[in-house]
């Protein structure tokens, strides 16, 4: 894939004024008794990227599928661009871009041809040459769907996806399947989208994506919300007290826990939480890491006649937020 940013954002829609885009209030749907989305709501901006996270069953596709138009909720209310996408589809649905996981290209079709028949259905389409060409698939154009990879599967979806303009795009696990130079290369192009305005739901089970691309995250689990919040504040700790962050230490002998968690109290002169997470291998937490708090607990172990084999900060990913929420059972 090409890696031009400066060039995809000039072509891939006009800049806009900042404004809200999408409205979620209090929008649950139900299938027989079963609530698939439950009191759900949220708002996205012009420019900005909205990460839609949550365990498989969550309520992310229905919640999806709602807001492209192709259910009606059960309660509350949708507005894309201030519009119902249920009942002005056709408005709707001419302003925005969906990428699906799957493809949804036919079998047979070719590149080139499925490309241009998405194309000719927007009144001001991108070039599906330079497309092509930034997607990386240029010399594809002549292979049938079913003969591509995986990964160009996926970035000749993501292409449909783009080639209308759209001011609102939902991309599904964008990068799924792709190489590590490709997934750059579409995390690139989400930031020229961004830059020239156009608004992205994006829904991935990959957290380190969702941390390097998304203005928001929503983290939803059985059709509600559960957290909320830009990357930074869900990072820094669900306690609006905490750092989100902690000293791993090792040492080289056994060290008693009460005595050193007492020593490095005292020294810090804060609350301290020691935790032994095996042996010989400790997680030190306190309100605020500061200089004073690393000479504590150097001092507190050399008390106790134990050398620091090694000592870090270590920061929460999105990754560990998710599970702490969702929890680290496999879910069907």
């Amino acid at each position: 894939m090409t890696t031009r940013p400066e060039t995809q954002a000039t072509q891939a829609a006009p800049a806009r004024a900042s404004s809200s885009v999408l409205q979620l209030r209090d929008v649950a749907k139900t299938y027989g008794e079963r609530r698939a989305v439950d009191g759900l709501s949220l708002e996205l901006a012009a420019g900005q990227v909205l990460a839609l996270l949550g365990p498989n069953g969550a309520g992310k596709t229905t919640t999806v599928e709602m807001c492209e138009g192709f259910i009606r909720p059960t309660e509350g209310t949708i507005r894309v661009f201030g519009k119902d996408p249920a009942v002005e589809s056709d408005e709707v649905r001419s302003r925005i871009g969906v990428m699906l996981q799957g493809g949804g290209a036919y079998p047979g079709i070719r590149v080139g041809e499925m490309l241009r028949l998405v194309a000719s259905y927007s009144k001001n389409p991108l070039d599906p040459d330079w497309l092509l060409e930034t997607v990386g698939l240029t010399g594809h154009e002549k292979t049938p769907y079913r003969r591509l990879s995986g990964g160009q599967q996926q970035r000749l979806s993501l292409a449909c996806a783009l080639v209308g303009r759209p001011e609102l795009v939902f991309l599904d696990e964008p990068t799924a399947g792709l190489d590590a130079q490709s997934r750059l290369a579409v995390w690139d192009l989400v930031a020229s989208l961004k830059r020239d305005g156009v608004a992205v739901v994006l829904t991935t089970h990959l957290m380190d994506e969702a941390e390097a691309l998304a203005d928001q995250v929503v983290i939803i689990d059985s059709g509600r919300v559960v957290a909320s919040g830009t990357p930074e504040e869900m990072m820094s700790g669900r306690d609006p007290n905490s750092t989100g962050a902690w000293l791993a230490v090792q040492v080289d002998s056994d060290a008693a826990l009460p005595a050193v968690s007492a020593a490095i109290a005292k020294r810090a002169e804060m609350p301290v939480t020691v935790d032994e997470l095996r042996p010989r291998h400790f997680r030190i937490e306190a309100e605020e890491l500061s200089p004073q708090l690393v000479a504590a607990v150097a001092e507190a172990f050399a008390d106790e006649s134990v050398m620091i084999n090694q000592l870090e900060v270590n920061r929460q990913s999105l990754e560990d937020v998710f599970l702490s929420i969702t929890g680290k059972d496999i879910r069907s």
